[in-house]
């Protein structure tokens, strides 16, 4: 009896050890950032994207912008506050594969065209949808600077 209730427990420990081992994450860490408003997250999420991907270096990284985030993607666009441009830095972080996404219920509403984004933006027709579909569907981490 002895012998069987210590091999029922080694089996236990030996399927917990493996379930744990096969519920691991395979591949590539996946995240979504999340950026609504370029003001206040702007440089600050420009710039914990760059050090995400200096500590780790194969992370997939999706940006997605709605309402006053989309701002962050326009051309010309600077940091009000240190009259920094993003362009640059967000050239820099595409070229590393980082992808910038806008709303496009975000441009209807504000009355934006998309030839006044810069040539690093895709579009989404929804940000919030994304973000959820990224989530949800694809395993996202999600980060909101």
């Amino acid at each position: 009896m002895k012998k069987l209730l210590s091999f029922l427990t080694a089996l236990a420990l030996t399927l917990g050890f493996f379930s744990t081992a096969l519920a691991q994450p395979t591949g590539n860490t996946k995240v979504v950032y999340h950026i609504d408003d370029a003001e206040t997250q702007g440089l600050k999420g420009l710039r914990n994207i760059r050090n995400h991907l200096d500590t780790s270096p194969n992370t997939m990284i999706i940006v997605v912008t709605h309402a006053n985030g989309v701002d962050l993607l326009m051309e010309g666009a600077k940091d009000k506050k240190n009259n920094v441009e993003y362009a640059p830095l967000v050239g820099a972080l595409k070229s590393r594969g980082v992808k910038f996404e806008v709303c496009e219920i975000t441009l209807k509403n504000r009355n934006l065209k998309k030839d006044q984004f810069t040539l690093d933006a895709d579009f989404t027709p929804s940000g919030v949808v994304r973000v959820a579909d990224l989530q949800y569907k694809d395993g996202f981490a999600y980060i909101k600077p």
